[in-house]
């Protein structure tokens, strides 16, 4: 298999992730699924992600041990720091400072050992949470980066990091996925789920998720506690 049919897709065991990963699947890319144990407090994603990842058929699937915990600054990650019940003002204490930058930087070294060429991230600037890693600028300012930090771009094989849900709205994105044939209810996007996987109900990612699936006409699977 060339290096052209070889993607990562950073798969987190949510919503958006699972849609991306059948969007690069549906693109004919060799899909191998990157997920992170990075200190979150809603650890229960990962069983999803593993879920996820085998549903759709990822070549591979790869988890690896960070501690972001160790930085603290998040509700995330800071169990100190409580997951707020409603949206706020200004960028969120949901907010996990660099995660997708440290994020990308290991898929871009795990594609570069692999020689693929595609990194595929589900980052959405329309209906999120105000995080400034999830921009379009911010995606465009790290592949011109990452084609400068490593051999293979120096040698001109260029890293492309593709962002297909970055302009949809959330009710897109699920429609989307039920025309790929995600099955939403494998994944978990609360803040706060508890070890089952149940959802809060009352976070940010689950009134965005709510209001999604809503929007969609679309029967939302997700167990709440």
């Amino acid at each position: 298999m060339n290096e052209q049919n070889k993607a990562v897709v950073l798969v987190s065991g949510g919503l958006d992730s699972a849609t991306t990963l059948a969007m690069a699947r549906e693109q004919g890319f060799a899909c191998y699924a990157l997920s992170f144990r990075y200190g979150q407090r809603h650890v229960a994603e990962l069983d999803a992600a593993e879920r996820v990842a085998q549903s759709l058929g990822a070549v591979m699937h790869k988890t690896i041990d960070i501690d972001l915990g160790g930085i603290g600054g998040s509700a995330l990650t800071d169990h100190s720091i409580d997951v707020p019940d409603q949206a706020g003002k200004g960028i969120p204490v949901t907010y996990v400072p660099a995660r997708n930058t440290v994020f990308l930087s290991l898929a871009l070294a795990w594609a570069e050992v692999m020689q693929a060429r595609n990194i595929f991230i589900g980052v959405n600037a329309v209906d999120y949470s105000g995080y400034p890693d999830c921009r379009p600028e911010y995606i465009s300012a790290y592949e011109g980066m990452a084609n400068l930090a490593t051999r293979a771009g120096v040698e001109g094989h260029h890293t492309h990091i593709q962002t297909p849900l970055i302009a949809m709205s959330k009710a897109e994105i699920i429609q989307t996925g039920m025309r790929l044939g995600v099955d939403y209810g494998l994944t978990v996007s609360c803040y706060a789920a508890d070890d089952q996987g149940r959802a809060c109900g009352r976070c940010d990612s689950c009134r965005i998720r709510r209001e999604g699936f809503q929007s969609a006409a679309v029967r939302d699977p997700t167990i709440y506690i």
